[in-house]
C-alpha cells in the first residue's frame, strides 16, 4: 500500500532579511521534499499577492501552510490560517523573528526549523484580533509606534539603523500621550509614554514589553508605561532585553479579554505591521491558531 504524501504550502517572502528569505527556503525545501512531503512552493510578488495566494492554499484544503520570512509574514499567513484547520509552520527568516521567538523555534538554522515541522507536534495559542485582522505578538500604541511611523516615512538608511534615527528623532519632539482605555468595561483615562497590548512577550526583535505573557490563557496582557523624562526612557529602554523594566516605578501591568484603546494622533502597530489608527479594539481569539513547535 502506498502512503499518501501529505500537502504543504510552502509561501516564502523573497525580501524577508535582505533576501534572507529565498537563501533560507532554499535551504529548509528540499528538507520538506526528501520527508516526503508534497510541497507547493509559492512566492508572492506582493503583500497582497502573497496573502491570496495563502487563502487560496487554505481553500484547497493544504494540512500546513509553511511561511518562510520574518514576522510579517508570519503576520500575513496567520490573516488565512486563523480560526481553519490548516496548521502554520513557520521558517524564520527576518530580523526581529518574534513569532519565533515565543514559540521557541529554531532562529539560526532553517533545515532545524524545517525538522519542526516534520516532527508535527502541534500546539493551540491564542490570537489577538482588531476587527477581522490577527497578530500572535504586540500591538504597539504609544512612543514606540509613532518611531515605526516615522521610520517608514524615512528612504534611508536601511534596516535597523533607520529605527534608530527614527528614535533619536521621535525623542527630541514627543510628549506623553493622553489615554483612554477601557479594559473589559473598566474605563482608565491617564498620560503615558506608551499603552502595549500582548498575545506574547516581545516584539522589535526580543523587547520583552509585556514580560510574562502566556499564549494560551485566553487573556491579553496590558502595559502601560506612564511618563518619563526623556533621559530617562533611554536608560529605561535597554531594560526591554532582560524583562527587567517591569521593576521601574512607572510600569503597570493589566489582563483582560477585550480593550479599546483611544487617543488622538497615534496610529497602532502589530507583529511590526500597521494596523491603524487609534481609537481600537482588540479581542482575544482563544486557541484561534493551530501551530507546529519543537
Amino acid at each position: 500500500m502506498s502512503i499518501q504524501k501529505r500537502e504543504i504550502a510552502f509561501l516564502t517572502n523573497p525580501t524577508a532579511g535582505k533576501g534572507k528569505g529565498t537563501r533560507t527556503a532554499q535551504l529548509a525545501l528540499p528538507r520538506l521534499q526528501e520527508a516526503g512531503y508534497d510541497v507547493r512552493s509559492l512566492a508572492g510578488s506582493s503583500a497582497d499577492d502573497a496573502l491570496e495566494l495563502a487563502h487560496t492554499s487554505v481553500a484547497d484544503g493544504v494540512e500546513t501552510l509553511v511561511v518562510c520570512g520574518g514576522d510579517g509574514m508570519v503576520h500575513l499567513g496567520v490573516q488565512a490560517v486563523a480560526g481553519t484547520e490548516t496548521r502554520l509552520g513557520i521558517i524564520p527568516a527576518g530580523t526581529g523573528n518574534d513569532v519565533a521567538r515565543a514559540l521557541d523555534l529554531p532562529r539560526g538554522d532553517p533545515q532545524e526549523a524545517a525538522d519542526v515541522i516534520i516532527r508535527n507536534h502541534e500546539r493551540r495559542i491564542d490570537l489577538a484580533r482588531v476587527g477581522d485582522r490577527y497578530y500572535v505578538t504586540v500591538l504597539a500604541a504609544g512612543f514606540d509606534a509613532k518611531v515605526n511611523e516615522r521610520a517608514n516615512e524615512m528612504t534611508w538608511p536601511r534596516g535597523q539603523m533607520r529605527y534608530n534615527l527614527a528614535t533619536l528623532a521621535e525623542l527630541r519632539t514627543f510628549q506623553p500621550i493622553s489615554y483612554v482605555v477601557d479594559i473589559d468595561g473598566e474605563e482608565h483615562r491617564f498620560d503615558a509614554m506608551l499603552v502595549a497590548v500582548g498575545n506574547s512577550e516581545s516584539f522589535g526583535g526580543g523587547l520583552q514589553i509585556t514580560k510574562g505573557a502566556v499564549l494560551d490563557d485566553g487573556l491579553l496582557d496590558v502595559v502601560i508605561i506612564r511618563p518619563m523624562k526623556k533621559r530617562e526612557l533611554v536608560r529605561t529602554y535597554p531594560k526591554l532585553f532582560k524583562g527587567t523594566h517591569i521593576d521601574h516605578p512607572d510600569y503597570r501591568h493589566h489582563y483582560g479579554r477585550k480593550i479599546t484603546i483611544a487617543a488622538a494622533d497615534v496610529v497602532a502597530y502589530a507583529d511590526g505591521e500597521r494596523i491603524g489608527a487609534l481609537p481600537l479594539t482588540i479581542e482575544v481569539a482563544p486557541l484561534a491558531l493551530r501551530v507546529l513547535v519543537p
